[in-house]
């Protein structure tokens, strides 16, 4: 089975992995023995290094995002290109059947009056 399948994504693998590690930095922290000048200097360094994990994390998630409208903005443009060029045939199709349908109706007319 694959990793998408189970309803999990790399975002919240990553993402749970960061505060699972936060959470454990803490822990540890609080449990190790020494100052409590220390112990403040440890977590905000953790802090400050989780906040800059989930700035890069966000900055990846964006570009991807990004990466991933520019593609459908193509395909969707590419899309509608090729029905207007669709439409644009069937129109002309449609056109010249009428018009031979005028011509052909104009003939016998003219057979029948004449």
């Amino acid at each position: 089975m694959r990793h998408e399948d189970c309803g999990y994504n790399a975002g919240s693998v990553f993402l749970a992995f960061l505060l699972g590690g936060a959470v454990g930095a803490g822990v540890a922290l609080l449990l190790a023995p020494q100052s409590g000048v220390e112990t403040r200097r440890k977590i905000r360094e953790i802090s400050d290094d989780v906040k800059d994990r989930a700035a890069e994390y966000a900055e990846q998630a964006k570009e991807t995002a990004n990466t991933y409208y520019g593609q459908a903005r193509e395909t969707v443009t590419t899309t509608v290109d090729k029905a207007k060029h669709v439409v644009d045939e069937q129109k002309a199709a449609i056109v010249s059947a009428i018009d031979a349908g005028k011509e052909a109706y104009a003939k016998e007319v003219t057979k029948e009056n004449a």
